[in-house]
């Protein structure tokens, strides 16, 4: 049979592979930033635009979808056109993609600063740039599959598999998570409220870490690591039950982040159950991994590439072992909304994601360039840096994780919590996260001289833009495999296996959520809870915009030592206005669920301007724009409108009067401030934001107060 003549194309790796080494910089940076914040509050810089509930999501957003993004998008185009002996399907499609992935991560960088945002962990982005994700995804996906289809080779090798399952899973959280209602250009409500959002998002967050961050990173290991040892992978049938386990498996797992949380008990007990499920495919496949290196194990001490892809894979191990670990209840109640997750997940980005991306940098720069590496030494000194970055990252967060949570439990013999004051845990904690930032500076300096190093290859080699190639055409005959069904048969059939990934990750997602908003019982109401009045919607979306929520959380879980230091545990009911819902995921400052009247609006107002000056050793920054800045009541209405349009029972025509009763409560605060010495205009955005915190718990202790009355 004469062989067919081809090239692949090299130049859109290249693109992606700059694109991956640039914003990992960049996001790590701005990580670094953040981390410092922490501990010195005068790195938010008294600015508007850098504070951390703004830069955090913008240094999530930065090396998950710009940093892996570009990364696994680089892996991808080079291992499949090489698995699949061809050409990618589409030059032009190649490009769109790339340029549409690199505009969004720029509109992303744009906006996120300037506070435009859903608020919703690694889906931040308004309601255009979604659009924008779901439209260039599409573009990734059909030329990916249409490079499938044109394939000269008849099996599809396991990475494809993985592949496969990231692009149609991708593609269904995403598009299910970012239903929203327009408001405005940059202004959306989430479609969902209180507990079915929450549902919701943890379904597309958890799986956003498992079908972005794991699936894809697993292609490639099963491509680049046989090729970096040059050995096959250890088990055929292992990686079959790795890839069909973990893809239906993991898409059950998102409620156990919402564990003691107001979800209904039993999509709780369905996330705990199939988290420990996890560990099975996630540690066989780490296992293929590592026994893939059999026999080359003296080669690791001296390739720094193998160096790298152990740990990765042994991070990979480690984080998939813990995260079922922490979705049990009891460890769960001590670690979640401490620092012990922030270790959890950055073993897991850290030593997995970044350490397989550099493996992957310093395998293929040198092959596309047609030389070696500039430095091995180099290399070598990047490892260890980025290992000792990890070290010094993680264990601070741990020992962290567990000071926050024995010093909010402990009580005293009379029965009164120890540590009543929430800055007393944070002050205790400052160190640790000195030592988190120095690991961070660690991992940094590595990535800058891998970059250097990169360059350094580059220029002594000569770029093979196309790189030739020569393969036999793909025979459309084909006989099944001898003595009946036999996964080879489904490795042949490209539309079907994508269907049956897309089964097996629908069926867990529709079990979980169907029920939660067909069944009302789920989510029983509560008589005295109310809409927000229009300034106290004002304050919520201001508090959206300043990422509050990236501190403080708003969630009261069924425990003593929260119930005596915020008061009454939270139930499903309160929650059912809230678009989008605000429960949060990490505790830096204390929980407001019941903030309502603890505090004086005038406390408020001074804390707002001067945080320290009112908590000493509060690491919270200032926010003196709150106090320039005025409410726009020409977006009144059109928030009324949408929240209507979504279920919110305001009165049909209310928007055209809504303004009258918001400047009536902001003359009230006004008012109120003045008593106490503060002259401040009733249409500043301080206003708004304190109706919001004097709001939060409000109906419940009315609720209560109905109660007592009724006795």
């Amino acid at each position: 049979m004469e062989l067919q003549k081809f090239s692949y194309d090299n130049k859109i790796v290249k693109a992606f592979m700059i694109a991956t080494v640039i914003f990992g910089l960049v996001g790590m940076l701005v990580g670094l930033t953040a981390a410092i914040q922490l501990f010195y509050p005068l790195f938010n810089f008294d600015l508007q635009y850098t504070t951390f509930g703004r830069i955090r999501p913008l240094h999530t957003n930065a090396i998950i979808f710009a940093f892996v993004g570009n990364a696994m998008f680089a892996g991808v185009y080079y291992s499949m056109q090489r698995l699949l002996k061809t050409r990618m399907f589409s030059d032009s499609l190649s490009w769109i993609h790339f340029w549409g992935w690199q505009l969004i991560i720029l509109a992303a960088a744009i906006t996120l600063p300037l506070g435009f945002t859903t608020s919703k962990e690694y889906a931040e982005l308004e309601w255009p740039i979604d659009i924008a994700i779901a439209v260039i995804w599409v573009v990734f996906g059909w030329n990916m599959i249409g490079t499938i289809i044109k394939r000269r080779e008849r099996h599809m090798y396991v990475a494809i598999w993985f592949y496969i399952a990231t692009f149609v899973t991708v593609a269904v959280l995403h598009i299910v998570n970012s239903f929203e209602m327009p408001v405005s250009l940059f202004k959306s409500y989430s479609w969902y409220a209180g507990v079915q959002d929450a549902l919701v998002q943890w379904w597309y967050g958890h799986n956003a870490v498992a079908f972005f961050l794991t699936t894809p990173f697993l292609g490639m290991m099963y491509y680049f690591l046989p090729k970096a040892a040059n050995r096959p992978v250890y088990s055929y049938k292992l990686s079959i039950i790795h890839f069909w386990s973990l893809i239906f498996i993991y898409i059950w797992a998102g409620p156990h982040h919402l564990l003691y949380t107001s979800l209904p008990d039993w999509a709780q007990s369905l996330g705990v159950v199939f988290s420990i499920m996890l560990i099975a495919p996630s540690w066989g496949g780490m296992l293929n991994g590592l026994m893939t290196l059999r026999g080359a194990w003296d080669r690791v001490r001296e390739d720094p590439v193998l160096k790298f892809m152990v740990v990765a894979v042994t991070a990979y191990g480690m984080a998939t072992l813990e995260g079922p670990l922490l979705s049990l209840k009891n460890v769960n109640a001590i670690a979640h909304f401490t620092d012990w997750i922030v270790a959890h997940v950055h073993v897991g980005g850290l030593g997995w994601n970044g350490f397989m991306i550099f493996a992957v940098l310093y395998w293929t720069v040198p092959r596309m360039w047609n030389t070696s590496l500039y430095s091995k030494k180099l290399a070598n000194i990047h490892f260890w840096l980025g290992t000792l970055g990890i070290i010094f990252y993680a264990l601070p967060m741990y020992v962290s994780g567990l000071v926050q949570s024995l010093m909010w439990k402990e009580f005293n013999p009379e029965g009164f919590l120890v540590y009543k004051n929430f800055l007393e845990t944070t002050v205790a904690i400052l160190p640790l996260h000195m030592l988190r930032a120095t690991g961070g500076g660690l991992y940094f300096i590595g990535a800058v001289i891998m970059t250097y190093n990169l360059i350094k290859t580059a220029y002594a080699g000569s770029f093979v833009a196309n790189e030739e190639a020569e393969a036999a055409p793909l025979m459309k005959e084909y006989v099944a495999t001898s003595g009946g069904w036999h996964h080879r048969v489904l490795e042949h059939k490209p539309v079907l296996l994508t269907a049956l990934a897309l089964v097996a990750i629908l069926i867990g997602g529709a079990i979980e959520m169907i029920p939660t908003f067909l069944i009302k019982s789920n989510v029983p109401t509560i008589s005295s809870v109310r809409p927000y009045t229009p300034l106290e919607l004002h304050g919520r979306d201001i508090y959206i915009r300043e990422g509050c929520v990236n501190c403080h959380t708003q969630m009261v879980r069924p425990f003593r030592s929260e119930t005596e230091r915020y008061g009454e545990y939270s139930k499903a009911g309160e929650f059912v206005y809230d678009h989008p819902f605000l429960w949060g995921s990490k505790r830096t400052g204390p929980d407001l669920a019941r903030t309502s009247g603890k505090y004086s609006n005038s406390w408020h107002y001074n804390h707002m301007l001067a945080p320290d000056a009112v908590s000493t050793g509060s690491i919270m920054p200032a926010y003196p724009w709150l106090f320039e800045q005025t409410i726009d009541i020409e977006q009144t209405a059109p928030k009324i409108r949408a929240l209507r349009k979504i279920g919110v029972p305001y009165e049909e025509g209310y928007e055209d009067t809504a303004n009258d009763d918001l400047r009536k409560q902001a003359d009230g605060i006004a008012a109120n401030l003045k008593a106490d010495g503060i002259e401040v205009m009733s249409d500043a955005e301080i206003i708004a934001l304190i109706s919001y915190l004097q709001r939060l718990g409000k109906d419940i202790k009315a609720e209560k107060l109905a109660e007592e009355v009724n006795k």
